[in-house]
């Protein structure tokens, strides 16, 4: 009769532990974390959100650094930013999931770069300039044993598409607020 009812216990406890998982596994299938109506109901802040305030302490602790690079380098007031539309952010984001996953990888992020254009005639030749690169782990074959993903995230994919040609600053030499 113990053993009967420990059976009883463990099916109870095993049905419940089951319908957790599968019930969890199937809302996060149903609402992806970009979908629109989430957001309406939710808000999601990031980590890494800084105040206005934040932000003019870290642009005014860069002015040291601008000015060396565009007195002794460039020779004129070098760019301090870059702006993409939304649209071109999330379409990228878009574009460099779907070939991650054709690269066999699986995106966790974007890395931003500074580079810098060749020093040309050119619009934009010369100035700093800033671009997202996907980043991410190797995806594991569907069928692993391996039970967890040991890989540390943020990685580089080698491969992986960046986003850049992004507008300049307004003026290029503008800081924080634009």
């Amino acid at each position: 009769m113990k053993n009967l009812s420990l059976f009883i216990v463990g099916i109870i406890i095993g049905a419940l532990v089951t319908y957790y998982f599968v019930f969890n596994s199937e809302i996060s299938k149903n609402v992806s974390s970009t979908d629109p109506a989430l957001f309406s109901k939710v808000s999601m802040k990031p980590k890494g959100i800084i105040t206005s305030e934040q932000a003019k302490k870290l642009d005014n602790a860069f002015n040291d650094r601008h000015k060396l690079i565009s007195d002794s380098i460039v020779k004129r007031p070098d760019n301090r930013s870059a702006w993409w539309s939304l649209e071109d952010v999330r379409n990228y984001l878009k574009h460099a999931e779907t070939q991650t996953q054709e690269l066999g990888y699986k995106m966790d992020g974007i890395r931003v770069y500074l580079g810098a254009y060749p020093d040309t005639k050119e619009k934009g030749g010369g100035y700093t300039t800033m671009f997202f690169i996907p980043t991410g782990m190797k995806a594991l074959s569907k069928g692993s044993s391996i039970p967890f993903n040991f890989q540390n995230g943020g990685e580089d994919i080698p491969g992986g598409d960046g986003l850049n040609v992004g507008g300049l600053g307004d003026p290029p030499s503008a800081s924080y607020p634009q």
